[in-house]
């Protein structure tokens, strides 16, 4: 009931999504010590696949194994999947009606003032020396500069490297032998091949969108905001199953969704799929949101428990405040790239200041600063 409760409340991406989490599920339930969920949202940061979901899974799995793992995972993500699979519906029929959709543009900007705050809360935690700060500013300057996704795994693994050569400040723990289950990865690469095998067989759209979305996921570090130019690579550029302006459609209505940023997959597969009428949507809008979070849950399955193990060692756990300030520096970074074309406008600046200035000094819950945000979009010219 957590899980669904935040599915549905969830606003803002990644690092938003984590404050929630520690409200939520540490503070007011006592599941894990916020220790543990930085300690895992820190693994999760190093693995392909959608961090917040993958967060999600982990918690359930350290609680109630692969089956509540599973479950979680599909309560997480319905809500999104739904509403995603709604608006691509929705967007074909505004299309086809030439209907504006200009009622969203207040919500880009609080999605950015969102990432800002998040990554502000977070760093207010994990930031405390001057190492930290370096690595926090080191981030910010190469992921801005250089924005790929192999920057993020890059900065990450180069953080928690460097933290780790302060390993002598942490206490000795003993040791366990190290055991890696291999089996969730033998998992993960056979629904690869397969899906791939199958979709050159039969050339059947909704297995080769599965595939495409399967392998985006097994390969995808960094969230919502890295995931996004790839999908619009090879789905807008190169296979044109969407226009340029139903995928900036998607986009804006992705911040209107809580969940995952990763459900942008669902509505690009329910969008590739609007040639086949509504039931093409619906099964277009599934096998996206399958195939881009399944890969992310078998890489949580291999990783947790190897996790559990090297975390003894003290450098292991020396790293991770480097992997923390790392990971603040990409969001802030991914927080000033997304600004930087709202600052030529007036209005998305002052939407950002104001939003900010409400997540600030009021307890409004994001969700409804969203729906006024959607409010004024209808009402102001």
């Amino acid at each position: 009931m957590d899980i669904l409760l935040l599915s549905c409340t969830a606003f803002g991406g990644p690092q938003v999504h984590l404050m929630m989490m520690i409200e939520r599920l540490v503070r007011k339930r006592g599941y894990i010590t916020e220790e543990e969920l930085l300690e895992l949202q820190a693994l999760c940061q190093v693995l392909p696949g959608p961090s917040s979901t993958q967060t999600v899974t982990a918690i359930s799995l350290k609680i109630g194994g692969q089956p509540l793992a599973y479950l979680s995972l599909l309560v997480w993500s319905l809500p999104a999947m739904i509403l995603m699979t709604l608006a691509a519906i929705g967007i074909h029929y505004l299309e086809a009606n030439e209907i504006s959709l200009s009622f969203t543009r207040f919500v880009g900007p609080m999605a950015v003032a969102f990432l800002m705050y998040g990554a502000y809360s977070i760093a207010r935690k994990v930031i405390h020396d001057a190492q930290s700060w370096t690595l926090l500013l080191v981030s910010i300057i190469l992921a801005y500069l250089y924005p790929s996704p192999y920057t993020t795994p890059i900065l990450i693994i180069s953080g928690g490297i460097a933290a780790s050569l302060n390993f002598k400040k942490h206490e000795k723990m003993e040791r366990a032998p190290i055991r890696i289950t291999w089996r969730p990865l033998i998992f993960w690469i056979s629904v690869l091949i397969a899906a791939a095998l199958v979709g050159k067989i039969t050339n059947s759209l909704p297995v080769r969108l599965f595939e495409n979305f399967y392998r985006n996921g097994s390969l995808v570090f960094g969230g919502g905001q890295v995931l996004i130019p790839i999908l619009y690579n090879e789905f807008v550029e190169f296979k044109s199953y969407l226009t340029n302006q139903e995928f900036l459609s998607g986009m804006a209505l992705t911040q209107v969704v809580p969940g995952p940023v990763f459900s942008i997959a669902t509505y690009v597969g329910s969008m590739s799929m609007q040639p086949d009428g509504i039931s093409g949507q619906i099964i277009g809008g599934f096998v996206a949101t399958a195939g881009i979070f399944l890969p992310g849950t078998f890489f949580i399955f291999f990783a947790y428990p190897f996790w559990d193990q090297l975390k003894r060692y003290r450098g292991i756990r020396a790293s991770l405040q480097g992997i923390h300030a790392a990971s603040c520096g990409l969001t802030i970074a991914a927080a000033m790239s997304m600004f930087g074309p709202m600052a030529q406008s007036t209005q998305p600046v002052l939407t950002v200041i104001a939003t900010l200035l409400i997540m600030a000094f009021t307890k409004i819950p994001s969700w409804l600063i969203i729906i006024a945000g959607l409010v004024l979009g209808i009402f102001i010219p």
